[in-house]
């Protein structure tokens, strides 16, 4: 048996063991040294860049995640801006509707043409009528 100092010897000791060994076998231990120390640099350099990849990636992902956050806050805002404007268009399309009936009351009275103007009918134009609007749903999937 050897004793544990035998095992940890040093790189001069390995040397002169080599250097007793066979010529070819001596080429060969040398070349597959080398061949596992630049096995091991490769390894380094591939986790170095694995690295530095989640961490571009941590960023891009923080970047689009304010981007979606900043982009729902602005829908938000035009979302609850829609629905006051409809709110308003309804308020005066229903005063106008008024408007209209006093003018019909007084050119029916007066029998003179006052030149009513004809308010549109919402259901021949449906996509301005003043309903809400559905989100659009998009998938993180793509």
């Amino acid at each position: 048996m050897s004793s544990p100092q035998s095992n940890q010897s040093s790189g001069s000791e390995e040397d002169l063991q080599l250097a007793a060994v066979d010529p070819r076998k001596r080429k060969r231990m040398l070349s597959n040294r080398e061949s596992a120390r630049r096995s091991r640099i490769r390894k380094k350099q591939h986790l170095d860049e694995l690295v530095n990849q989640v961490a571009h990636l941590k960023n891009e992902k923080n970047r689009i995640l304010m981007q979606s956050d900043m982009i729902a806050g602005q829908y938000r805002r035009l979302e609850s801006e829609n629905t006051i404007l409809r709110t308003q268009l309804m308020e005066l399309s229903e005063r106008l509707q008024s408007v209209n009936s006093v003018l019909w009351f007084m050119e029916e009275s007066s029998g003179k043409p006052m030149g009513i103007p004809q308010i549109p009918d919402p259901l021949l134009k449906p996509w301005q009528l003043p309903c809400p609007a559905w989100p659009v749903i998009g998938s993180a999937i793509m």
